[in-house]
């Protein structure tokens, strides 16, 4: 969920002059610990065991554990020795315990004199752990537990009113709070990342939950988290530590690699669970799959979740369950929050036994005793259907996972994969709109940018949110030309608050002084250009941005920022010519088509896993690089194990081209530059363009979902080029 323009900044009045940048980047240690001297390996022994002590006693006194589980021991050690860490544990193993201790024992380890702190604020507090997590859900149960515990945390989301974040700031400013979650698209808000940096002790530890989203070859790449290095990098945090539950060994490699972590503080436990009893069984038709649900609920009790593929899916399913008497509520994330907030409560509550969610649903909540895990379609890879079969069974009790596997399901699961590659000649124009067509503007540095509205680059060019996001951060990453800074708003407003003529007006800073001079009020809101404000006062943009922020912390003024320009840093020339980023294009899309094929070859891994010859619970492991434990090469109790036979699926059916469907598309939609735009509309997969054009409200949207998509493909590229299309078109 984006932050954009939800008004809940969290900004710090503290004054910049009088802090210096808080906390330092520490480097990790070498591997090699062997040459050390011997005093040295006894001091440092005797070390660690007073980190253990201090870990061991927070864990009691505050969680109420007698002893760690897994590898939390030792990854806890590393992190309070100030190095950065790597933790892949499954679903319900504790990860959060692995920053959430070390963000209480800060403070204690100060305190005994055992830790070397570089800032020059460290005595002003203890500074804070900055927890970055993807959903608001998540967010809101971790604290809400940690707060029942004594412990002060907050997270900033835009649930939040406007005094809330005024408390949670406060409780910065003073040193009170200690564990701060964000979703990963805050460390966009430029006023957020300049105030932070002054955050009274620094910051100590930055968390980064579901770091698999780090890396695009994980199961959720999402490029918002590639800013999270360069984050930690600008404030200056004094170690890191990832954590995922479904991590391959290509994905774990990918994340050391962004946060400079040693392989030997890479620290995970098998997923296996040998209370969850994972199984599979085919369904012949979609129409036979809610029979076979009533038949699994009337023989499985306890809190159930199911999850379904799309939204409109959780709820009929969960209408037509309450129907029958079953204590069902859906979750998914078009929602209002208010609606996720009271089913996620209820469920944990126990006054909901059946939620029946999209994958939006389950990211860190904290449920024991869920009995079972029901997928009403197929996962669309390992690592999601890892993690949500993870969810039951955390009180160690067994538990029952079913998967339904049904060939109708397969087409839905296509769709999502079909839809987000782009054409190659919609491609080409986004990059010539992006490197030829973009007014550049000069940096203080004298570097140049560009800015771009990523709304309207998707609509102009026909590209879905999710993979223009994966193209911009793959021209960054893959080809060095740009570089992802923090957007700013292009408009911000306040309404004068109590205290505002005496406070504001008679600040005679430059700032305070500029924004005077700049604001130009309508009936209740000023408006300031904080560009021209600050480039007429000989100002930086943050200087502006940051006295903003103070006045809106001390209450009077209430400050709203909108408008986001996500803005890029030019790092080398630009392409100039439509050849040269042509050139770019054919090495861009081909990777888009791998990425395509990866997706494909993922889902497809989902299917081989239940339909193999041998353990489910074996091959889960294997494919994150691991063993059962003990030697074992079967669990004992899914499906293959128990009937000892693979689950058959029915043979994909093989259909001839459905000619006369396609002519009916063609018919109903005059494009004709674009073959995999017409495949997509005979396909049923929606973009820009087709929303643009209202092709998804025609009948032949969708009309030939049961043909193989690249046949379609194939005869529409016919038909393109019989009118002049030139699919392999080179520039001059």
């Amino acid at each position: 969920m984006s932050d954009y323009g939800s008004d809940d900044e969290l900004f710090d009045d503290v004054n910049a002059d009088d802090l210096l940048l808080a906390g330092s980047k520490r480097e990790n240690s070498s591997d090699d610990d062997s040459v050390q001297h011997p005093n040295k390996r006894a001091k440092q022994s005797s070390t660690h065991g007073q980190y253990d002590d201090i870990a061991r006693s927070i864990l009691k006194r505050d969680f109420g554990y007698d002893d760690f589980r897994h590898e939390q021991a030792s990854a806890i050690r590393a992190i309070l020795q100030g190095e950065n860490v790597l933790v892949v544990f499954p679903t319900g193993a504790g990860k959060s315990l692995c920053y959430q201790i070390p963000g209480v024992a800060f403070e204690e380890l100060d305190a005994a004199g055992l830790t070397t702190r570089h800032s020059k604020t460290a005595s002003i507090g203890a500074g804070i752990t900055i927890v970055v997590s993807p959903l608001i859900a998540l967010m809101k149960d971790q604290v809400d537990v940690l707060q029942r515990r004594g412990i002060s945390a907050a997270c900033l989301d835009s649930t939040k009113t406007y005094e809330e974040q005024r408390s949670i700031n406060a409780s910065m400013q003073e040193g009170r709070l200690r564990i701060l979650y964000c979703a990963p698209e805050r460390l966009n808000n430029e006023g957020f990342v300049e105030s932070i940096k002054f955050v009274p002790g620094g910051i100590r530890l930055v968390a980064v939950d579901e770091a698999h989203c780090i890396s695009e070859w994980g199961h959720s790449f999402r490029p918002d988290y590639l800013k999270v290095a360069r984050f930690v990098d600008e404030i200056k945090a004094e170690r890191v530590i990832c954590l995922t539950a479904t991590a391959t060994p290509r994905v774990a490699d990918d994340v050391r690699r962004a946060f400079n972590i040693k392989e030997s503080n890479m620290f995970r436990t098998s997923p296996y669970r040998p209370n969850l009893q994972l199984h599979a069984e085919v369904i012949k038709t979609s129409e036979e799959k809610f029979p076979r649900l009533l038949k699994f609920l009337e023989k499985h009790d306890g809190p159930t979740l199911v999850y379904v593929t799309v939204q409109k899916q959780a709820e009929d399913l969960a209408n037509h369950l309450s129907k029958l008497g079953h204590s069902t509520a859906a979750f998914h994330a078009g929602l209002p929050i208010e609606r996720k907030i009271q089913t996620q409560d209820a469920f944990m509550a126990g006054d909901v036994r059946i939620v029946v969610a999209t994958i939006a649903f389950g990211m860190g909540i904290d449920k024991a005793d869920i009995r079972n895990i029901l997928h009403y379609d197929v996962s669309s890879t390992i690592e999601e259907y890892s993690q949500q079969v993870g969810r039951a069974g955390r009180d160690g009790k067994p538990s029952f996972c079913m998967l339904f596997l049904c060939r109708d399901d397969f087409w839905l699961r296509e769709s999502f994969v079909r839809g987000d590659l782009p054409s190659r000649q919609s491609l080409q124009k986004l990059l010539e709109e992006i490197f030829i067509n973009q007014t550049k503007a000069k940096l203080p540095d004298g570097g140049e940018v560009i800015k771009l509205s990523q709304l309207v680059l998707g609509k102009d060019h026909d590209i879905r949110p999710n993979p223009l996001g994966i193209i911009l951060a793959t021209i960054e990453l893959r080809f060095g030309l740009i570089r992802a800074i923090t957007p700013e708003y292009s408009a911000y407003q306040y309404e004068a608050g109590d205290g505002y003529n005496a406070r504001v007006k008679t600040d005679e800073s430059s700032e305070a002084k500029a924004i005077v001079g700049h604001a130009k009020r309508a009936r209740r809101w000023f408006t300031i250009d904080v560009n021209v404000a600050a480039k007429d006062a000989g100002l930086l943009r943050g200087d502006i941005v940051r006295k903003l922020n103070q006045f809106n912390d001390k209450g009077v003024i209430r400050l709203k920022a909108s408008g986001v320009a996500n803005r890029y840093k030019i790092l080398k020339k630009l392409p100039e010519t439509r050849k040269q980023v042509a050139e770019i294009t054919d090495k861009l899309h081909a990777e888009m088509e791998a990425r395509e094929k990866d997706a494909m070859k993922r889902f497809q891994a989902v299917c081989d896993l239940l339909t193999d010859s041998q353990c489910f619970a074996r091959t889960l492991t294997r494919y994150f690089g691991m063993e059962l434990p003990d030697g074992k090469s079967k669990c004992g109790h899914c499906t293959y194990c128990m009937t000892g036979k693979p689950v058959m699926l029915p043979p994909k059916p093989h259909r001839a081209v459905n000619m006369a469907g396609i002519r009916e598309v063609l018919a109903a939609c005059d494009v004709r530059d674009d073959p995999r735009f017409l495949a997509r509309v005979a396909f049923g997969i929606k973009s820009p363009r087709v929303t643009q054009l209202k092709l998804d409200k025609k009948d032949v949207f969708g009309s030939l979902e049961d043909q193989d998509f690249e046949s379609l493909l194939r005869e529409f590229t016919k038909e393109c080029e019989s009118v002049g299309f030139d699919p392999d078109e080179k520039f001059s």
